[in-house]
């Protein structure tokens, strides 16, 4: 895939945390004209989620997929109205019960995914050993990131730290768009406890807002080797994720 080029005039520092979350939204999935969800934002992208929650301190923002019945459209739409009335925590865990009830009743829930989403504050630590991966250099990646060879053109920027001449870990944009950029980490389990994702993750919000995106960072509660890199880096959760699929 070709690089995408910034947007003209565009700032990497937005106003809200709606707006973050806007931006975040927009890079994880593909939207419709009515913009409900049709995929998720990658080559060849699976299905997207039939429905997507987004809690920041400034509200909440819902998706559906475009294939979701109107009534069932009205339950969540109402469901999620009593959510922003809550007294949750923005960047607490999104109780999903109540979608979960809905959505059960056309078709079974296969998957719940939550999370917190973060952006970068405007100071970033060095990143000291860390390459950008490019087809010249690219066969560092062969020996114990090999996943990550055809996906160097499509995930730029995209950067490693190696030793003894194998990529170890390495972050880059696995979505985006010409606003954003979603990081994808991976370390090599036998690497892991080094500090090795939060420099090469480091290196690509740099590079990221270089090219005039914004940076965006999201996991999963259950993940906390990432959540580790983001207190490590001082990354800002601006908001909460709810996935239901």
């Amino acid at each position: 895939m070709a690089r995408v080029p910034a947007r003209p005039g565009s700032l990497t520092s937005v106003a809200s945390h709606s707006e973050l979350m806007r931006l975040h939204i927009e890079a994880l999935f593909v939207h419709d004209a009515e913009q409900c969800m049709v995929r998720v934002n990658e080559p060849n992208g699976a299905l997207a989620p039939r429905f997507f929650l987004g809690r920041t301190s400034d509200g909440i923002i819902t998706r559906v997929r475009y294939d979701i019945g109107q009534s069932v459209r009205e339950e969540l739409e109402a469901a999620s109205k009593e959510d922003a009335l809550g007294t949750e925590e923005p960047d607490s865990p999104i109780d999903p019960t109540r979608y979960e009830e809905i959505l059960a009743r056309s078709a079974p829930v296969e998957n719940v995914s939550t999370g917190p989403a973060f952006c970068f504050p405007r100071e970033l630590p060095p990143s000291v050993g860390v390459m950008l991966i490019t087809d010249r250099n690219a066969h560092v990646l062969e020996t114990l990131l090999a996943p990550w060879f055809p996906d160097v053109a499509a995930s730029y920027p995209l950067f490693a730290l190696t030793v003894d001449g194998n990529a170890v870990s390495v972050c880059g944009s696995v979505r985006r768009t010409l606003e954003a950029d979603e990081a994808g980490v991976e370390t090599v389990p036998a690497y892991r406890g080094h500090g090795y994702a939060a420099l090469v993750v480091a290196a690509w919000a740099r590079a990221v807002r270089d090219l005039e995106r914004e940076p965006l960072y999201s996991t999963s509660w259950q993940n906390e080797t990432s959540r580790a890199v983001a207190r490590k880096l001082g990354l800002i959760q601006f908001g909460s994720d709810l996935h239901i699929a």
